[in-house]
């Protein structure tokens, strides 16, 4: 085998990795998050969280880092991808009021069949069959864990399908764009945007937050931040449809979460579930070991 083809898999493997704490960091940001817009304006989280990660970013990079995002080459399509993933939190974190995060993360996955398919369309990425069976795996793994079909129609559960759209757009975008820059300007031109569009309507919905819910506010922004980077840093080495599949492994994590926190007992359906979803991101490492082998 050569050289560049065990190079090339060693990198798609470790996007699967970076892709995978991504996801188990975002559960984690959601649960918190959940916990907080019982009390507190999405705006006000959304601020508090771009506030936090750009902090960070700042400390790692200094004043320097601000001039190099502002020439960045990626600066109009990323404050695009922006507005889309904006338009995406507002509409889950709205019904995450509203719905279990069971609930959410189940009707939520409906974003990796959708970011596969327009990775096809937008990216022109060459899926397998094996790749498209394990979305196919992972979606009717999602389904038998939460049978969504209970939920019915309504309002949140419609904002959540269009968060699912939004950030499947969002997500084939970003790999459109991820290797023509550094991933610390990345979450710059993100976060900034953030906290421009989540700042002007605190003017009207601030809320004084609890020395808790700061704590809280904060822990939510390092979290995300976290894992922004490891989605950065994942979509630069793996195509989309590579790693969409590994959104399914949140709802393992939601489901965990969902227990220790709200006191949910997961069905039996369940753990079939996780058993279908696991195998889903197996077929797709296995997959990938054979295609460059051969």
């Amino acid at each position: 085998m050569s050289v560049v083809t065990l190079d090339t898999r060693d990198r798609v493997l470790a996007g699967i990795l970076f892709t995978s704490l991504a996801y188990f960091l975002f559960t984690v940001h959601d649960a918190v998050v959940k916990l907080l817009v019982v009390a507190i304006p999405v705006w006000q989280v959304l601020f508090f969280r771009s506030l936090t990660i750009l902090a960070g970013c700042l400390v790692i990079g200094g004043r320097p880092l601000l001039t190099e995002a502002a020439y960045s080459p990626i600066f109009k399509p990323m404050f695009l991808r922006s507005f889309l993933i904006m338009a995406a939190w507002l509409c889950f974190y709205t019904a995450a009021r509203d719905l279990q995060l069971a609930e959410l993360t189940t009707i939520y996955y409906a974003a990796p069949i959708i970011i596969t398919v327009m990775s096809v369309f937008i990216l022109k990425e060459t899926v397998p069959l094996a790749r498209w069976g394990a979305v196919a795996l992972g979606f009717v793994g999602v389904f038998v864990a939460c049978n969504p079909a209970e939920l019915g129609i309504s309002l949140p559960v419609l904002l959540v399908l269009a968060a699912a759209f939004l950030w499947g757009l969002s997500i084939v975008l970003l790999r459109k764009i991820a290797m023509q820059e550094k991933t610390i300007v990345q979450m710059i031109l993100n976060n900034s945007f953030f906290l421009v569009t989540a700042g002007l309507p605190l003017i009207y919905l601030w809320q004084t937050p609890s020395l808790g819910q700061v704590a809280l506010l904060f822990g939510a922004g390092s979290l995300a931040g976290f894992a922004q980077f490891a989605l950065f840093e994942g979509m630069k080495r793996a195509p989309a449809s590579v790693i969409a599949p590994f959104e399914y492994t949140a709802l393992v994590w939601a489901f965990l979460l969902g227990y220790l926190i709200w006191g949910d007992v997961p069905r039996s359906g369940v753990f079939l579930g996780a058993s279908m979803i696991v195998g889903a991101g197996l077929i797709i490492i296995a997959s990938e070991h054979f295609r460059k082998r051969a």
